[in-house]
């Protein structure tokens, strides 16, 4: 019998044209994450290659002054991209992968991006994140929307009732052969990705695989309840593509508004003005006032008295970290809203199986909300201990050709991370659990 419903289903042209249609756009997925962890590694050696020249052209210019020169040498730190993160793509095509900041103020640094397309931003990447919650789902749809309804309209159902000792087993292994035919397609897709995209097999791919799993089966399970109300075809598919459009499009879109209203978050641009004004401010005030204060944020560097000249480097940078010191409120205030953002998207999630699949795909790929307020942070600590390897090189003016330059490298952060296995399972199979137990015991009532 299963047999032959498994033929009696791939035989059917619409079957294989949305087998064939989901397997081509999957691949071309792939190629697009391909070109992306590509870009990633040129953009990375590329990085690495300028600094160590840009740090030796400079360092051969301005030989006399290290503060002159240390105005204008940039220090690059990088994401570290994982090989799944070709498959999540998330907001790694918005925020950069690549930090490369000089030793001045920081804030006004923080926010640059890449110059981007912004209609290509708008659109978003087709990675196979976006293949496996936006189409999926619609073919899981147009394989079962009519299970029942289409023999009950063409009159062969009471021979399936006749000749079947139980219609509710044979429905399913109906459902049985989609769900085995589609994993079996998603686990392929996967361990084309394994090749080509050169993903290692381990935790993360396993949870990765686990959450497409489930999230194909609660479609399923959707399409399993709905079946179970045994209305006709036109009714199954509208009701279908209702609740697909409202779980997709609708719902998602609802939920950012809220959030982006209940948490307001000063704009990047404004930090960065409210860093460079009160830097600039400093040039019309009494140098003592300045340096008191860069004294109170760094009583080790005290013993750098200021001397009796109209300009000096000591003075300079200490207004430039007044400027990142007066802008650290709003700073923080920032920060704290898109963590409040980030948690309270997490939070949501958990009841929204739509919404949780995809924030725990892009946790998993690194590239969530979380890994780049982490990696802002450590951009912060990386900023820090370049001031503070340096300034006392500045302020004792020491010479630009003693130093070990090529010693300075680009760096990487790490996100360590973890993956809950009973963070990313749980909310969808108990979404799964409770649609099949209510199209369970809708079948029973008829049968």
């Amino acid at each position: 019998m299963l047999q032959l419903l498994f033929k009696n289903f791939i035989r059917s042209k619409g079957t294989k044209a949305g087998l064939l249609f989901l397997l081509i756009i999957s691949f071309v997925s792939l190629l697009i994450g391909q070109q992306f962890q590509q870009k990633q590694e040129k953009n990375i050696a590329e990085a690495a290659v300028y600094q160590k020249e840009h740090i030796a052209r400079n360092a051969a210019f301005h030989k006399d002054e290290i503060g002159l020169l240390l105005y204008y040498i940039k220090f690059s730190l990088v994401n570290k991209t994982l090989p799944i993160n070709s498959l999540a793509i998330g907001q790694r095509d918005v925020n950069p992968s690549i930090q490369s900041v000089t030793i001045r103020g920081l804030e006004g640094q923080k926010y640059d991006s890449e110059l981007n397309n912004p209609s290509n931003l708008l659109a978003g990447n087709i990675d196979f994140s976006f293949v496996l919650l936006y189409l999926f789902p619609l073919l899981i749809i147009a394989f079962s929307y009519n299970l029942i309804s289409e023999e009950k309209e063409s009159g062969t159902w009471k021979i399936v009732a006749v000749q079947s000792p139980n219609t509710f087993f044979y429905i399913i292994k109906q459902f049985y052969v989609r769900i085995l035919s589609l994993i079996a397609l998603l686990t392929l897709v996967l361990l084309a990705a394994v090749v080509l995209l050169k993903i290692p097999i381990d935790k993360s791919f396993a949870i990765f695989y686990g959450i497409a799993v489930l999230y194909l089966l609660f479609w399923f399970a959707i399409c399993f309840f709905i079946v179970s109300l045994q209305k006709n075809s036109n009714f199954n598919a509208v009701i279908l593509l209702t609740i697909w459009l409202f779980l997709i499009i609708i719902l998602p879109a609802g939920i950012n508004t809220y959030i982006i209203n209940k948490y307001k978050v000063p704009e990047a641009l404004e930090l960065t003005l409210t860093q460079r004004n009160a830097y600039h401010e400093k040039w019309d005030i009494d140098k003592n006032e300045t340096m008191e204060k860069f004294y109170k944020h760094y009583p080790q560097f005290k013993k750098y008295t200021l001397p009796e000249k109209e300009f000096s480097w000591l003075w300079y940078y200490a207004m430039q970290q007044m400027g990142d010191d007066e802008s650290a409120v709003q700073s923080k205030e920032l920060e704290s809203k898109l963590q409040q953002r980030n948690r309270a998207s997490e939070l949501i999630a958990q009841f929204i199986p739509t919404l949780h699949t995809q924030i725990q795909l892009n946790e998993i790929a690194k590239s969530d909300l979380r890994n780049q307020l982490l990696f802002l942070k450590e951009t912060t600590k990386f900023h820090e201990k370049l001031r503070l390897h340096f300034y006392p090189k500045i302020f004792d003016n020491s010479p630009v050709d003693q130093q070990k330059w090529e010693n300075f490298k680009v760096e990487t952060f790490n996100d360590r991370t973890e993956i809950s296995f009973l963070k990313a399972f749980l909310p969808l199979l108990l979404f799964n659990l409770l649609l099949i137990g209510f199209g369970w015991r809708n079948f029973m009532k008829t049968t």
